[in-house]
């Protein structure tokens, strides 16, 4: 009996298909494997300590060169020339040892020193009496009231306020050294000075018990009526 197959049943032509079918899959199989990756096992123990044996770094100490003091300056030796009895000296001081009373003496002639320099005294601000206006304070204000004149400039700008002077008045009451501290202008300070050089000798402070030099400070105060 013939055994027969039908076109359905026929693997033969599907042959090509199955073939692909597998070589799809060894690539696959093949591609998995190289991107397959293993990892190395870690194993934690969060009980352990370690210990840091990384020695400590030490910071040098910087220390001052310190310089040597500078050598000290050559001694000055002072030369000696030895001369013979017969030689003449320049500047030889004569001394007659048979003078007496009746022997005439040159006149003597002192060496110009030049001008001594003057020292200052001590200007001071504050002593233990300090200089007084004759009279007080009140009889310094009448006084500036009745010598000060109003400058023209300054009454015709209507400038008015007080200039601060400040003055020395020396031991024997004399003032002296008269400047401007602060001034308003307007002519107002150069009266001001004029007034104040002109007053008359005040009593002077002490320090001490004595008389010294000492700074003060007045205010002059102009006002316009």
């Amino acid at each position: 009996m013939e055994v027969t197959k039908t076109q359905k049943a026929d693997l033969e032509n599907k042959k090509v298909l199955f073939f692909q079918i597998g070589l799809i899959f060894a690539l696959l199989v093949v591609f998995l494997a190289f991107e397959y990756k293993s990892y190395d096992k870690i194993t934690l123990d969060l009980a352990s300590r370690a210990i840091d044996d990384t020695p400590e770094e030490i910071v040098p100490i910087t220390e001052q060169t310190v310089k040597p003091p500078p050598p000290p300056p050559p001694k000055q030796v002072t030369k000696i020339t030895i001369v013979e009895d017969d030689v003449e000296v320049e500047d030889d001081i004569e001394i007659d040892v048979e003078a007496d009373a009746t022997t005439e003496m040159e006149a003597y002639v002192p060496q110009d020193m030049g001008d001594e320099e003057i020292v200052e005294a001590e200007i001071f601000t504050v002593v233990e009496s300090m200089p007084e206006f004759p009279g007080g304070m009140g009889k310094l204000m009448s006084y500036l009231a009745t010598n000060i004149k109003y400058p023209p400039l300054a009454k015709e700008s209507g400038i008015q306020g007080r200039v601060f002077i400040n003055f020395v008045v020396e031991p024997d009451g004399k003032i002296s050294q008269v400047k401007v501290l602060r001034g308003i202008g307007g002519g107002c300070d150069e009266e001001a000075v004029r007034v104040v050089q002109s007053m008359p000798k005040w009593k002077p402070g002490l320090q001490r018990g004595k008389p010294v030099r000492v700074s003060y400070n007045l205010p002059v105060k102009f006002t316009l009526q």
